[in-house]
């Protein structure tokens, strides 16, 4: 098992090949610039912030939206997901066959929505 120094000089010899790459290969950096590639990633424009701060889980089998489509959508409008019900749960999207998940939020009086509800408040 990697010991804390260890760990520290793996993270120092990695972060020197890095610095070396790329300035040993400039001309390339250089071309791909030419090539028009941006190195820099943009965060995704907020449509709203009315999930501003929100914390959102998912759980069962929404009516239209798949997972990922509804954890664009909350990211879109200021959220985030998280795989877990816990006190910091701001919101539990519901669909059918929801589990443990559901009845956990049930229990720490979490504000459970479904998907009509949901894009309701982000108005679609």
């Amino acid at each position: 098992m990697m010991n804390l120094l260890q760990l520290k000089i793996l993270v120092i010899t990695q972060q020197k090949n890095i610095v070396d790459y790329f300035r040993d290969n400039k001309e390339l950096v250089y071309e791909l610039i030419e090539l028009g590639i941006d190195s820099k990633v943009e965060k995704p424009k907020l449509e709203s912030s009315v999930f501003a701060g929100k914390t959102f889980v998912l759980t069962g089998k929404l009516p239209t939206l798949t997972r990922d489509e509804a954890s664009k959508l909350i990211e879109k409008h200021g959220g985030k997901t998280t795989s877990s019900v816990s006190k910091n749960t701001s919101y539990v999207l519901a669909g059918s066959d929801a589990g443990s998940k559901l009845k956990k939020a049930m229990e720490l009086n979490i504000e459970i929505l479904d998907e009509e509800t949901f894009l309701k408040l982000i108005g679609e």
